[in-house]
């Protein structure tokens, strides 16, 4: 019976140390994780990003959440296309995370 009791409470000690977690300091990673508006700062998950040509290596700047084809202005190549939510860029093309 002791034996049972023990285990218990051992149990108990083991979900308190792993169930315990900081929520005024939440890693980086986990607030990536949560929906854009149950963070502890609201921040939306699109951005505008840099796309540079990969024939002409002209810069083109992209929605990152495009619902529509974008092409290069130079050489008319498509630079990134729609994917139901992030647009997905084309093999070759580098691209870059726009800085506010």
């Amino acid at each position: 019976m002791n034996r049972v009791t023990m285990s218990v409470s051992t149990f108990i000690c083991f979900l308190c140390y792993f169930l315990a977690k900081d929520l005024m300091h939440p890693s980086l990673a986990e607030e990536m994780r949560r929906h854009k508006k149950k963070r502890l700062v609201q921040s939306p998950n699109s951005f505008f990003m840099d796309v540079k040509c990969l024939g002409c290596y002209r810069i083109t700047t992209v929605f990152s959440h495009a619902q529509t084809a974008v092409v290069c202005p130079g050489c008319s190549v498509v630079l990134c296309s729609p994917s139901g939510g992030k647009c997905r860029v084309t093999s070759g093309c580098a691209f870059r995370k726009k800085c506010a």
